[in-house]
């Protein structure tokens, strides 16, 4: 007997809206990695990650009413910018500091490599290159923080990015390419890693 399909967040959000709660809980199982990983790209500090992240399902629940469609992910993402931006203003105005030296993901340690490790060279590469990112990106102006990071970092399209911080697609673009100038400029002092960010991540620093 065949499994019954997993429910389209359509349908989830109709549930929720009907009070079903375990129908929301389904919901942020489901993006809460993505809606964390964008507060943390944006934040730096996992701390004030995980307070914008709870905020942001907590807004989407009481705005369940007023989400219109299309996409319940687009929304939500939207929400978790938004919660980001007011997040670091917040700190900002307690002078609360956000470390430079928090590196993106859930490495705890220094990773060991082992000498004769096939593509633990790479490895390695990849974490310096994420904690350069990481401080890198946490000098950029919050609105091309976001763009470079939903583009460049969380693979959405330009047009998915428009949709999700309600910026013009002009805009976006512009964002895009200015954060990413200001990026080139950091990483420029490391070639290496620079060449690093093309390779790994895909992204055509310089336009």
């Amino acid at each position: 007997m065949s499994a019954e399909p997993a429910p389209t967040d359509e349908r989830l959000v109709s549930l929720s809206r009907d009070g079903d709660l375990s129908a929301f809980n389904r919901l942020v199982e489901r993006y809460q990695t993505p809606v964390y990983s964008l507060c943390l790209r944006l934040l730096g500090n996992r701390e004030a990650a995980e307070d914008a992240a709870q905020e942001t399902f907590l807004s989407a629940y009481r705005a369940l009413n007023r989400f219109a469609g299309p996409s319940f992910r687009a929304w939500v993402l939207r929400i978790a910018a938004n919660q980001s931006k007011d997040e670091w203003r917040r700190r900002k105005r307690k002078d609360v500091a956000i470390s430079l030296d928090e590196i993106f993901g859930t490495i705890e340690s220094p990773i060991e490599v082992p000498d004769e490790s096939p593509g633990a060279e790479a490895v390695a590469e990849r974490v310096e290159l994420s904690e350069i990112l990481q401080r890198a990106m946490l000098t950029l102006p919050m609105d091309q923080r976001q763009a470079v990071a939903l583009v460049d970092l969380h693979g959405y399209h330009y047009e998915e990015v428009a949709g999700i911080t309600g910026a013009s697609l002009g805009t976006v673009k512009s964002r895009v390419h200015r954060g990413r100038e200001k990026l080139r400029h950091v990483l420029t002092a490391r070639p290496e890693l620079l060449a690093a960010y093309r390779r790994l991540e895909g992204v055509e620093v310089s336009e």
